[in-house]
């Protein structure tokens, strides 16, 4: 790896604060894209980039069938890479400064009914030990608040305000949100933090959601426990943690919240990142609106 580089993966870790597997694509993409240089543009280094060079390996990886999307985070790797040399100096321009990233077609995302929602909690009897009360606070705290899974398995004892009924919530790019807790789910809350304390180990004690060995749970616990429960009451494709986010967007928006409202709840920076949850409740509107105005009842 070249003294930049490394300084580069310093920079990510120490200063952005990045988990180790965001550091390790960020530098997947860039030495991805160093390995072309090698291979079709031999006496270039990576600090001598211009555009037409990137563009070019945009137009191999798509003519490899690389994806749009997988093409995106490449290039938006390689240029936070370029951010990085022009903030040290060691470059002038950056070369992606005018980049355009390509088009990717938006898929529709299907929430969970309220109904698949309510039976995941009737259907499966969750146990009263540490794991079965657990996993039902999971689940509990997706649909709830909205929080992202990263938010959850990173949430501290310290998030929680059991006086205000409150939780904080560090988000991308760590900002901060309060968000308000149910009632059911402060009393869940409560009780797992009681079996909690025979998993505690020194190392994860302000971790608030453990395995069964004591330790913090990972990405892909989280994204099967959420499959798993959800087989059982869902044909739907996708049965993930980010379905119960949009779930809980979508249903909030089907009741009368305002989509400012949510904004805030999901911790969006724009109003149109969470306008992408307005298609569902938009076709309860609709068939709210052909099943009740009388010009329709004719």
């Amino acid at each position: 790896m070249t003294t930049n580089l490394q300084a580069y993966q310093d920079y990510l870790i120490k200063e952005k604060n990045y988990s180790l597997l965001t550091v390790n694509a960020y530098l997947n993409d860039v030495l991805s894209f160093q390995e072309f240089l090698k291979i079709n543009h031999e006496s270039v280094a990576l600090e001598e980039v211009v555009y037409p060079l990137i563009r070019s390996w945009i137009v191999l990886l798509v003519e490899n069938k690389i994806s749009n999307k997988s093409v995106n985070r490449k290039i938006s790797s390689l240029k936070s890479y370029y951010k990085f040399l022009l903030r040290i100096k060691q470059i002038d321009v950056n070369p992606l400064l005018k980049h355009k990233s390509l088009k990717i077609p938006k898929k529709v995302q299907i929430p969970f009914s309220e109904r698949e929602i309510e039976n995941v909690f009737e259907v499966n009897q969750f146990s009263k030990d540490f794991e079965g009360i657990r996993n039902q606070l999971i689940i509990e705290l997706f649909y709830t608040t909205g929080m992202r899974r990263a938010e959850l398995i990173n949430l501290k004892l310290s998030s929680i305000d059991f006086s205000n009924q409150t939780l904080k919530v560090l988000g991308k790019r760590n900002k901060e949100r309060i968000i308000p807790l149910l009632l059911c789910t402060k009393s869940l809350l409560k009780e797992y933090l009681i079996v909690r304390l025979e998993k505690v180990k020194p190392s994860f004690s302000d971790v608030l959601i453990l395995s069964k060995t004591g330790n913090k749970i990972s990405e892909s616990f989280v994204y099967r426990l959420i499959n798993d429960y959800f087989s059982s009451v869902s044909l739907k494709v996708k049965k993930s943690p980010h379905v119960l986010r949009h779930s809980f967007a979508t249903h909030l928006l089907n009741n009368g919240a305002d989509l400012n409202s949510v904004k805030e709840l999901l911790g969006h920076a724009s109003l149109s990142s969470t306008q992408i949850y307005t298609h569902s409740s938009l076709n309860e509107l609709k068939k709210v609106y052909q099943e009740s105005h009388p010009r329709n009842q004719k």
